[in-house]
């Protein structure tokens, strides 16, 4: 009898496979996947290009950095060019309020110094250090938490969990599912696992390129004491988080898929849920998906500095899940949501013209 029920949901994936991965009209969750590649590809290439733009003003105008950390505010110009030489670009200079402000910029070949003078004399040393690994590393966890799961990975799933049975039933082909000798939970878990497998694949071939342009830029040396120090254990962590994302976000928007006409309406009640996951009590804050996710982010995403006081007030902290209970709860809230959407397909029936 089990060899029977899993024959079913193995003919049913073969079946899906191809429409999940080449729907027409899920085209736009691979460029919603793979923005923030192309993000950290434009990242690179910046990077690159400034690091080759200091390395030949350095060449050309070599400047110690010593010389250059010497350089105190009070100083005259005429006391800076003469201990530093000429500046690396032309200076800048406006009036403000009736005062004459000049701008020189120097560069020892890895750090940028802009130095502000306010009518001759120095008043400002703004140092613009070279981009390291470890500051990038900080990036990439606040893109990956703030757009990749609450955003690229959450739409996704909605685009091709909900299409599993709605969309079937939008292009009046689900009878022929439904006509088949084939069991109903058989028929669910088929369309659930294709659809899990296709979004798997997408999304953690997404981050691992991610990750690899990350590391692309930095030399060998970096990259491996990168890994050496807890590099691989980010690396696993951001992709298991990634399919754990698409295991308990599938569940829901397939159940939706089937007990809702619009998917949208819940899919839409969700992200309000899961966006004010950051300003609820404690206790709620673990009614949801994305707390789940977060605790297991092996980087913690750093705060957003421009965010409006009144709101950070409003910002409740609680401690993050046990990895352990968080790989239980996600798995345990995609078995419950699986259970009830297996009842619902029980008793479905198909009336295209109501639809």
């Amino acid at each position: 009898m089990m060899a029977r029920y899993w024959a079913q949901i193995r003919a049913v994936i073969r079946l899906e496979m191809k429409k999940t991965f080449l729907a027409r009209r899920g085209f736009w969750v691979y460029v919603l996947a793979f923005a923030p590649a192309l993000m950290f590809a434009a990242h690179d290439l910046s990077m690159l290009r400034s690091r080759e733009e200091r390395s030949a003003i350095a060449a050309a105008h070599p400047v110690p950095e010593q010389a250059l950390r010497s350089i105190q505010p009070g100083m005259t110009r005429e006391e800076v060019i003469a201990q530093l030489g000429e500046p690396n670009v032309d200076d800048r200079s406006v009036r403000f309020r009736r005062t004459r402000r000049e701008f020189l910029t120097y560069t020892d070949g890895r750090s940028r110094y802009l130095f502000g003078f306010a009518d001759g004399q120095l008043e400002s040393v703004s140092i613009r250090e070279e981009e390291t690994l470890p500051q990038d590393s900080l990036i990439f966890a606040t893109v990956f938490q703030f757009f990749f799961l609450r955003l690229a990975i959450f739409f996704g799933c909605v685009g091709i969990f909900t299409n599993l049975f709605r969309g079937e039933m939008i292009d009046k082909s689900l009878h022929y599912y439904l006509l088949a000798p084939l069991r109903r939970e058989a028929l669910l878990i088929g369309k659930y696992l294709a659809g899990l497998l296709a979004t798997v694949v997408i999304f953690t071939t997404s981050a691992a390129l991610q990750l690899w342009l990350l590391l692309a830029p930095y030399g060998s040396s970096s990259v491996s004491q990168f890994l050496q120090t807890g590099g691989w254990r980010q690396i696993a962590g951001y992709l298991g988080v990634t399919a754990l994302a698409c295991l308990g976000y599938g569940s829901v928007f397939l159940a939706s898929g089937l007990f809702f006409r619009n998917p949208l309406i819940p899919a839409g009640a969700v992200l309000l849920w899961e966006s004010a996951n950051l300003f609820l009590p404690a206790a709620l804050k673990r009614i949801s998906v994305i707390f789940y996710l977060q605790s297991l982010c092996p980087v913690v995403a750093p705060p957003d500095r421009q965010i409006n006081p009144l709101l950070a007030l409003l910002i409740s902290s609680a401690e993050p899940a046990p990895a352990a209970l968080a790989i239980a709860g996600l798995f345990a809230l995609t078995a419950i949501v699986l259970v009830l959407a297996a009842r619902k397909a029980r008793t479905l029936e198909i009336s295209y013209g109501a639809d």
